[in-house]
C-alpha cells in the first residue's frame, strides 16, 4: 500500500510537472484558431508555421546562437576558476574553508533585483553594456558561488592517497590536479557544467537590462519580445520555447548518471 501511495505520489508530481510544457508543445502545432478555440482543442492539425515563422519572421536562430556563445563561454570560465578554488577548499586545511562554503551557498540564493543595480553600475563604467564580455561577466558572479560548492563537496571525496602517489611519482601539484584529480572528478564536473550552463542559458533578468541591443539579444529575452504592439502570437512563443527547450532536456537525459551522482557526491558515507 505504501509502494503504491509513493508511486501514485509520484506519477501525480510528474504529470503536474510535464503538463505546461506538453500543452506548449502541442500549442506550438496548432494554427491560430485551435489556439483560440473554446473550449479547448487538445490534438492540434501539426504543422510547420509556427516554426518557420519564429525562425524566418522573429529570428529565432539568430537569438539561440547568442544564448550559445553566452552560455558556453559562462560554463568554460565558470567551470576553470570553481575548480581551482574548490581544490584549495578541499586540500589545503584552511580553518575559514566551511563559513567561506556557507557564504558561497547564501550567495547563490541572493535575489539578482538586490544586485542588478551595482552590477549594472560596474559594466557600465567598464563600458561592458551590450557586448558577450559584460554579460558572460554578471553570469559568472551568479553561477560560480554554487559551481565552488558543488565540486568542493565532490573533490572532498576523492581519496588523497592517489593524489599523493602522483606527487610522489613526481608529478607537480598543478600536473596531479590536471591528469588525476580532474578526471577522477568528471561527475562533479559534469554536473556543475550542465547546472551552470542551463543557468546562463535560461537566465532572463539580467540578459534584459545589460544587453538592449537586438543583435546581441539572447534567447529568452528575445522570445519575450515576440509579442507585437496589438497581437500575442501564441503559436510562434510555444514554438520558440519547444525549441528553446530541446537542448536543455537532451544534456539531462545524455548525461543524468553523472548529475545524479555529482549531486548526490558527500551524501553517504561509510
Amino acid at each position: 500500500m505504501k509502494k503504491f501511495a509513493f508511486a501514485a505520489s509520484v506519477a501525480a508530481i510528474g504529470t503536474l510537472t510535464l503538463l505546461p510544457f506538453v500543452w506548449f508543445v502541442l500549442t506550438s502545432w496548432k494554427n491560430a484558431a485551435e489556439i483560440n478555440a473554446i473550449p479547448p482543442v487538445i490534438l492540434p492539425s501539426f504543422h510547420w508555421d509556427n516554426y518557420r515563422a519564429a525562425i524566418t519572421r522573429y529570428g529565432l536562430l539568430h537569438y539561440i546562437g547568442n544564448s550559445a556563445i553566452v552560455a558556453s563561454a559562462t560554463t568554460l570560465i565558470s567551470l576553470a576558476i570553481a575548480s581551482l578554488a574548490a581544490f584549495a577548499l578541499a586540500r589545503f586545511k584552511l580553518r575559514w574553508a566551511r563559513y567561506y562554503l556557507m557564504l558561497l551557498l547564501a550567495l547563490s540564493m541572493f535575489p539578482q533585483i538586490a544586485i542588478a543595480g551595482p552590477v549594472w553600475r560596474l559594466l557600465n563604467f567598464l563600458d561592458w553594456l551590450n557586448s558577450y564580455h559584460g554579460i558572460v561577466a554578471a553570469y559568472i558572479s551568479l553561477t560560480l558561488p554554487f559551481a565552488v560548492w558543488v565540486l568542493t563537496t565532490f573533490f572532498q571525496e576523492l581519496p588523497y592517497d592517489i593524489e599523493e602517489a602522483a606527487l610522489v611519482d613526481g608529478c607537480t601539484r598543478w600536473q596531479a590536479l590536471r591528469l588525476v584529480v580532474l578526471p577522477l572528478a568528471a561527475p562533479g564536473l559534469f554536473t556543475a557544467a550542465i547546472l551552470v550552463f542551463i543557468h546562463a542559458w535560461n537566465e532572463f533578468f539580467f540578459a534584459l537590462i545589460i544587453l538592449t541591443y537586438p543583435a546581441l539579444q539572447t534567447l529568452p529575452v528575445g522570445i519575450a519580445l515576440f509579442p507585437g504592439e496589438y497581437t500575442m502570437p501564441w503559436g510562434e512563443i510555444a514554438a520558440a520555447s519547444t525549441i528553446a527547450t530541446l537542448p536543455l532536456v537532451a544534456l539531462t537525459l545524455i548525461f543524468q548518471r553523472r548529475i545524479v551522482q555529482g549531486l548526490s557526491a558527500g551524501a553517504v558515507k561509510g
